[in-house]
């Protein structure tokens, strides 16, 4: 990028993306924190692991319905007051959760939890595009995955220290969201106004038509990420690992997943983002071969490394070419159809894993990854031709 490309950027509003980054770290502590809270509650209560997981998918069943209604929110109410008013309704959902401490009502709540944090990863995500400088796009958006998986990771760390008895893990939760609202009210007149940029309504169907293979990248990354998350366990114990060893296989793919996203973001500054969804599939697609190869020796520690990178990486280079491509009304909409590709995901891919391990044995789980990221690439190669070709 040459210094006149650059000289021609607007100057970058650091305190306010700092700002956006910070909050969107305290809402994923929130979030990291929830899951395991809920499922060591619901065991002690005595719960079957139906009742448990069907819990755990209200969540994001309430991603998916709400993802379509996101763009008329914002424009209704504007998204400074949109992301801060949810906030502070997450905040009343953990203080309602921890007061009733009644399972049944929790599918409810949880539920309505799922509704009011898709605005915050739709918006938190648009606002660190339009801040991003072009020329530096990659790379802040690589910092900004990086701390918001870190957040994730601090969440079941604070659990460890805080326990599951009382109040305390509740409060945890509260104040992540508190501090998320507060954050973004303190930058918010930094935020970008794009529910004024008086651009022209594009709904998800529309966007879909505009940029398939983004959609297809965000299902197949969060297919292969939730997949190998939930089903790595279940593959080493078809190995014969110990227990430990399994819990450590899930902390490698999101040790890789925090520590690798900033180089990614460099390297889509330098080669763009749809050539390195495809590099980060093809590369997903190497991991998952070399899975049952190493999966008995050191070498599989390197593998989960780089594939928890790549796994997640396609999604990260899916919001630098979005944010390349897309700007205003429509970088909204895109953002609120990669919510619902994400949930999509996440629904089909550990069920489609899990099934084909009971038909194959452990090898179900890297033929699914293989396939998915095979299909993506497939699919970009086409997409690129097409637009060569001067069809679209």
């Amino acid at each position: 990028m040459t210094s006149s490309v650059q000289s021609t950027e607007p100057p970058v509003q650091w305190a306010a993306l700092a700002g956006v980054t910070a909050a969107l770290a305290m809402f994923g502590a929130a979030q990291g924190l929830s899951s395991p809270l809920f499922t060591l509650l619901m065991q002690k209560q005595g719960l079957s692991p139906g009742l448990i997981g069907l819990s755990a998918a209200m969540m994001p069943l309430g991603l998916i319905l709400s993802a379509s209604v996101v763009p008329a929110a914002v424009r209704l109410v504007g998204a400074r007051s949109l992301a801060v008013g949810c906030s502070l309704i997450g905040a009343l959902c953990f203080l309602a959760i921890g007061y009733l401490q009644d399972w049944v009502a929790w599918y409810l709540i949880r539920f309505i939890i799922g509704v009011v944090i898709n605005p915050l990863y739709i918006l938190g995500e648009v606002w660190a595009l339009s801040l991003a400088p072009p020329s530096r796009r990659g790379r802040v958006m690589g910092v900004f995955n990086t701390v918001l998986g870190a957040g994730y990771a601090a969440g079941p760390f604070t659990l460890t220290l805080v326990g599951t008895s009382g109040l305390a893990p509740f409060m945890v939760g509260v104040a992540g969201f508190v501090l998320c609202a507060v954050i973004l009210r303190a930058v918010s007149s930094k935020l970008t106004g794009f529910e004024d940029d008086g651009q022209p309504a594009s709904g998800l169907a529309g966007f879909a038509r505009m940029a398939p293979a983004l959609l297809l990248a965000v299902l197949v990354s969060a297919a292969v990420q939730q997949s190998t998350y939930a089903l790595i366990p279940v593959f080493g114990a078809s190995y014969g690992l110990a227990e430990a060893v399994l819990a450590a296989l899930v902390m490698a793919l999101s040790l890789g997943n925090i520590l690798l996203q900033i180089p990614l973001g460099l390297l889509a500054e330098r080669f763009g983002g749809r050539a390195m969804i495809v590099v980060c599939a093809l590369a997903t697609a190497a991991c998952a071969f070399l899975l049952p190869l190493l999966i008995l020796t050191p070498l599989v520690w390197v593998v989960l490394l780089v594939m928890g990178a790549v796994g997640y990486g396609v999604y990260t280079m899916a919001l630098v070419e979005l944010g390349s491509r897309f700007k205003g009304s429509a970088l909204v909409a895109g953002n609120a159809a990669f919510a619902l590709m994400w949930g999509a995901g996440g629904i089909i891919g550990p069920p489609g894993a899990g099934l084909l391990m009971q038909g194959i044995g452990p090898l179900g789980l890297p033929v699914v990854i293989a396939g998915l990221d095979a299909l993506l690439v497939a699919f970009a190669l086409y997409r690129a031709s097409v637009r060569r070709s001067g069809k679209a």
